[in-house]
């Protein structure tokens, strides 16, 4: 009885102390705290946790996480290639730029955004890591992402050009490493059915946006294009602001008293429980073989509850090197860095190949790569096996079957309908050996290292944990890779031509298939995370 009138004393003055007792919590409350707490800006949050902020439990869903961070990945490549085909226009019409300095900053323009993906994502993700929420440095993205755009759009000088790019830059590695990063903290142990859907995400986004940008400024000139930017950026702002993560929704599931008193009555039962094994072990009598349980400090307690209660943990002294450092971790950059290699070196050739080969004009020459892109709608499906039979198999066999398609590619040399067939058929095996296949469980791996090494040793990675730097890391590769490619397979078509290209593909694969030998066990090998709460309460999801 003592203990119930104590927590509706406290209950009461927490009430009177926040003004929100039955008496002044009525209409008083103006329209803007509503808008924040709706919003949930880091920052804003109400002290009283027993009012959630409205829609609680559809913005903390898993699948709201999924469809906001897959957004906000399609959103960054779809802006990165709506203007690429329109920067040599610009260039010359918005800039005044001589014709014959046009190529040399398009070339210059690009390079900006890659540096800074490169140098930025495994800083951002370092952050990310140590920083409260993954909420905050997404919305720091959409500033860099707003900044860009309008940039792009307005500028009339070079200089501004190449600030906005390197604010795209900036922009995506945000997105890449904390997005990644959130995803994992968000579905647990179906990582690779999620990486599935970041996939399609990629595919489609690199697919149209080439189209839109070339067609809309045929057909309505140069702001058109960012209008359609601006569209797109202002639903990725939407969802990113409303987005509550997990981990933050978990303060309104249990109320302050009903929390205490949860505790309390936890803590109970856990002590009566240490209580009982440890009268066990008396009775049993200690075995002098072993050792004294060590605490979280590492040094021996005389207490035997204490020694029971408390979980043994062993963290690396850099946990960030210990990363870098794993095999599988390795392994997966290297054939991330492949992958993005093949992919970006027939970005860069194929629409000029087969504009001068079956005299295509660019429309005809970015749909081609629907070839690619449809296979990848199968990868959730790819994904979830990996989940259940690791990711090792999946990408040999991806970058193993990818050879041949590779290089029979040197075949297709003549304007003929035969000619054009072997060649969509040849890109949908690549979509389904090199994008479906090799790609998503190597996005999924990265993970599933991580994990592999927390299990073997418990704490391994301290208290902030490394996904956020581990998917920075991915970035890094990938913008790596895909630099690579794009400049060796375009001197090489310049040079010695369309089959040594092929030939030069072929090799990456081959080498990839090599890399993916190293990858780790079967998940399931391994204690698993627990996947987060998919749905909340339904009384928290009331509206304030």
């Amino acid at each position: 009885m003592y203990a119930e009138l104590m927590r509706f004393t406290k209950s009461y003055r927490h009430k009177r102390m926040t003004g929100l007792d039955s008496v002044s919590a009525g209409a008083t409350t103006p329209k803007r705290s509503r808008l924040l707490s709706f919003i949930n800006f880091p920052g804003t949050r109400r002290k009283n946790v027993e009012q959630p902020p409205p829609f609680l439990e559809f913005r903390s869903s898993t699948f709201f996480i999924l469809l906001t961070v897959c957004l906000a990945i399609f959103t960054d490549i779809l802006f990165y290639g709506l203007i690429v085909p329109v920067f040599p226009f610009s260039l010359l019409e918005q800039i005044g730029l001589a014709e014959n300095k046009v190529q040399e900053w398009t070339a210059i323009l690009l390079a900006c955004y890659n540096v800074t993906l490169f140098l930025g994502a495994p800083i951002v993700g370092f952050y990310a890591d140590h920083s409260s929420s993954r909420r905050w440095p997404l919305l720091l993205g959409l500033v860099a992402l707003c900044g860009s755009t309008l940039l792009l759009c307005l500028s009339k000088t070079i200089a501004l050009l190449v600030v906005g790019r390197l604010l795209q830059g900036l922009s995506a590695a945000i997105v890449w490493s904390v997005g990644l990063a959130l995803l994992v903290d968000t579905v647990g142990r179906d990582i690779g059915y999620a990486m599935g859907y970041v996939t399609i995400s990629m595919s489609v986004g690199l697919l149209i946006s080439p189209v839109i940008g070339g067609a809309v400024y045929e057909a309505a000139g140069y702001y058109a294009v960012f209008y359609i930017a601006f569209a797109v950026v202002a639903c990725d702002i939407a969802l990113r602001l409303v987005l509550v993560e997990k981990r933050v929704a978990q303060q309104w599931v249990v109320g302050p008293e009903s929390s205490e008193a949860e505790s309390a009555t936890t803590t109970t039962d856990n002590r009566e429980d240490v209580e009982k094994q440890v009268q066990a072990a008396s009775h049993a009598g200690a075995d002098p073989a072993l050792p004294p349980s060590p605490t979280r400090a590492g040094t021996s307690s005389g207490d035997p509850i204490a020694a029971l209660s408390t979980p043994v943990l062993n963290p690396a002294k850099h946990p960030h090197w210990e990363l870098i450092k794993n095999r599988r971790m390795l392994a997966a950059l290297v054939g991330i860095a492949i992958e993005a290699c093949i992919v970006f070196a027939f970005d860069t050739v194929i629409p000029l190949y087969v504009k001068q080969t079956f005299e295509w004009n660019s429309t005809a020459a970015g749909l081609i790569f629907i070839c690619v892109m449809v296979p990848g709608f199968v990868s959730p499906i790819v994904g979830k096996l990996a989940d259940k039979h690791g990711a090792k198999w999946f990408s040999v066999a991806g970058f193993a079957l990818s050879i041949p398609p590779l290089v029979c590619l040197r075949f297709v040399t003549r304007n003929t309908i035969e000619h054009k067939v072997l060649l969509c058929a040849l890109l949908t095996l690549l979509g389904v050996t090199l994008v479906t296949l090799a790609n998503t469980p190597l996005m999924a791996e990265i993970t599933y290292a991580i994990d592999e090494r927390e299990a073997q040793q418990p704490g391994v990675w301290g208290e902030k944990g490394v996904y956020g730097i581990a998917y920075g890391l991915f970035t890094t590769a990938y913008a790596l890779g895909g630099t690579i490619g794009s400049i060796t397979a375009g001197y090489i078509q310049a040079g010695p031509g369309w089959g040594t290209t092929t030939w030069y593909c072929g090799v990456w694969a081959a080498a990839g298939a090599v890399v993916s030998f190293w990858l780790g066990a079967r998940p399931d090998e391994v204690p698993k995370r627990q996947r987060p709460d998919e749905e909340l309460p339904a009384s928290t999801s009331g509206v304030m």
